[in-house]
């Protein structure tokens, strides 16, 4: 399998994955607590909705929150294992967990702290209702540049090696 078709795989993976992560998230704190009402699927994105009426402004906030922490820590376990990743055999299983890692632990940082003023709120909506929107904009972006370190002093080397090496 060519590198370029790993790309391609490993990206789409990623995509899959971050939903899967994030929105799974919410969705399993929205049955938690009850207010579970359905899961939209809009063009290449996924929404899940709950009755938000039924919430408080820090069940609501908690619940537009989850998501952001559920990827942060999956994406902290992947940089974790992977120097174990790196030595699978796998190709292919290398690239689609590499490009994962990144999707983890860098599009919820980046979007919080900076694309959420340019594309709609959506989850800063909530967060906003736990702390300040200015404050929890400067959490993130402070998170997406200790990420941001963290892939390029820890990932990168790793995975370069890893297939420059397989």
């Amino acid at each position: 399998m060519s590198k370029r078709v790993r790309q391609y795989i490993g990206i789409l993976a990623a995509v899959i994955a971050y939903y899967f992560v994030h929105e799974g998230a919410h969705l399993l704190y929205a049955l938690s607590i009850g207010v579970f009402q359905k899961i939209n699927f809009m063009g290449i994105g996924v929404q899940i909705v709950v009755f938000s009426e039924r919430m408080t402004d820090t069940q609501l906030g908690i619940f537009c929150l989850v998501g952001a922490l559920a990827t942060f820590l999956v994406g902290y376990l992947l940089t974790v294992l992977a120097k174990k990743i790196s030595n699978v055999k796998s190709k292919l299983f290398r690239a689609v967990l590499y490009y994962i890692t990144i999707a983890l632990l860098l599009i919820d940082p980046l979007y919080l702290s900076i694309l959420c003023g340019l594309f709609g709120g959506g989850d800063m909506n909530g967060i906003a209702l736990l702390c300040p929107e200015w404050i929890a904009r400067c959490i993130f972006g402070v998170l997406l540049l200790v990420n941001g370190l963290v892939f390029w002093k820890r990932l990168l080397p790793i995975y370069r090696e890893s297939f420059a090496v397989k």
